[in-house]
């Protein structure tokens, strides 16, 4: 399954035009609850396009992507996010202050972060999708490094669902199957894949939008349509809050995604209509349905009267753009330079499924997530791989990947027994011994200490697992830093990372 190089272009452009088109559209009926019939912009239009979150995040991605290429990770990441994204509300500002107190990353995303099942990383999967067309393999990897900076659970399976979608769309064009695609990325248990599989049945029982809206968010209730605390319309005096009020978001609003995309129809108008008009985190919902549209028809399918007021334009809300320099470029300004400086990141991402002679780009043949894709050794899928990674502290190394799962949390006790699980994947291709060393305090008990064992060689996707149990004595601190080295037999280089526990 090939694309052509000026196929790909119109589709890039698309996706931006149409995620700006639709944050515009949505936003100003972003955290209110109530449904209206809306078939155009209903801000100032001499104000142009209005500045949105759910874009300029991305840019700070795009400069990442460009100095680092196909290496950027969460770790890379978490440094651009300190130093130029200057959002501090809920999520973003948990996430930051986590990284800022020295918590690692698959811990930052939680620690009393009630906002990691919101939407603010959904909205940020377009750039990995278009460093990776036609390959949702690549691209939901991408998507999860993004996303567990500050998000974890519902709101990381929202972003992976939707980088796969958006992914694949490059190379298809039914929403339908579009869906199925992101389905298989994610677990089906999931609150996530419960609002996306809702939306479609919604639509094939014959219930209106509306309807549809509101049996979302019976549901899979979410508070974000009440937090500014105004009505669209009748208020929905039925409609829960939602299981935390604040935070628990992303599967009723990837949800309303979904659902307008399907009642869509094709209709690029009537899809980001439908989706602002619902309210809630309007224009997230808008934004992604106008980027998914905006590839899978390409700009073509944008009516002209929806870039006439706003143009080309890019404006940012939450960057700090007096931070560049030699090694960090300007943020683009318009959706053309954007396009043009993704255009060129591409190949780096696409090596091994791009040929510059030619300029054509190879698509997967199974755009799924599937055991068949990775048959050797039965090899874990994507969506088993990202689901053990979310689940505890991550550090990636040349030689090695750790994840540290605890059982029942990070908090301790006197005189309780503590445990946590660490998963080991070596990273090369040949075995190799690890050595471990946990700097438990001198007077907490644990025969864990110091731990030995071989690793099997990088042929199969496959974890070695160590139980790590001790007994916290002594508590003088509400916080104790335990630091883990990793270092192999043969080799001089060591992986660095650290648990945190908090004294209950």
């Amino acid at each position: 399954m090939n694309m052509d190089i000026k196929t790909y272009c119109e589709k890039i452009r698309g996706c931006f035009l149409g995620k700006n088109i639709g944050g515009t559209l949505g936003a100003p009926f972003e955290g209110k609850r109530g449904v209206l019939d809306i078939d155009y912009y209903t801000h100032d239009l001499s104000m142009g396009v209005l500045p949105n979150d759910d874009l300029d995040l991305q840019l700070v991605w795009l400069n990442a992507a460009e100095r680092y290429g196909k290496a950027v990770n969460a770790d890379i990441l978490a440094q651009y996010w300190l130093t130029f994204i200057v959002a501090d509300w809920a999520e973003y500002g948990n996430g930051k202050n986590n990284l800022k107190g020295g918590l690692p990353i698959g811990q930052s995303n939680r620690h009393k972060n009630w906002f990691r099942n919101s939407c603010g990383c959904f909205i940020r999967s377009e750039i990995w999708a278009c460093l990776a067309p036609g390959r949702p393999e690549i691209a939901t990897k991408y998507a999860f490094e993004d996303a567990i900076i500050d998000h974890a659970d519902e709101g990381l399976y929202g972003e992976i669902f939707m980088a796969a979608i958006e992914s694949a769309a490059f190379v298809e064009k039914d929403i339908r199957k579009l869906i199925e695609i992101g389905l298989s990325y994610i677990p089906e248990d999931s609150a996530m894949a419960g609002a996306i599989n809702l939306a479609v049945k919604c639509y094939d029982e014959g219930l209106t939008w509306k309807d549809a809206r509101k049996k979302i968010l019976m549901t899979y209730p979410s508070g974000f349509g009440l937090h500014i605390g105004e009505y669209l319309s009748e208020k929905d005096n039925d409609i829960p809050e939602g299981p935390e009020y604040w935070g628990f978001d992303a599967p009723a609003n990837v949800g309303i995604t979904v659902m307008s995309a399907i009642y869509g129809e094709g209709d690029f108008s009537k899809a980001v209509c439908i989706a602002a008009g619902c309210g809630e985190d309007s224009d997230c919902t808008a934004g992604s349905v106008g980027a998914i549209y905006g590839i899978a028809y390409g700009p073509e399918c944008i009516d002209e009267k929806w870039l006439v007021p706003i143009g080309d334009q890019i404006k940012t809300v939450s960057i700090d753009r007096t931070k560049w320099s030699d090694t960090v470029k300007r943020f683009p300004n318009s959706v053309s330079e954007l396009t043009q400086r993704v255009i060129r990141l591409m190949p780096g991402f696409m090596s091994e499924h791009f040929d510059p002679i030619t300029s054509t780009i190879e698509a997967s043949d199974d755009l799924f997530d599937s055991k068949e894709r990775w048959p050797l050794y039965n090899r874990l899928t994507n969506c088993e791989k990202m689901a053990l990674r979310g689940s505890g502290i991550i550090k990636t190394h040349c030689l090695a990947e750790v994840i540290m799962v605890p059982e029942n949390g990070y908090e301790i006790e006197a005189d309780c027994e503590k445990t946590f699980v660490m998963n080991i994947k070596n990273m090369l291709v040949n075995m190799q011994w690890v050595n471990i060393k946990i700097d438990f305090p001198e007077d907490w008990e644990t025969h864990h200490r110091e731990i030995a064992f071989s690793m099997y060689e990088n042929l199969i996707n496959r974890y070695e697992t160590q139980e790590v149990k001790f007994i916290p004595r002594n508590l003088t601190k509400t916080r104790y830093d335990i630091p883990v080295t990793l270092s192999f037999v043969g080799r001089n280089e060591e992986l660095h990372t650290k648990i945190v526990f908090f004294v209950k």
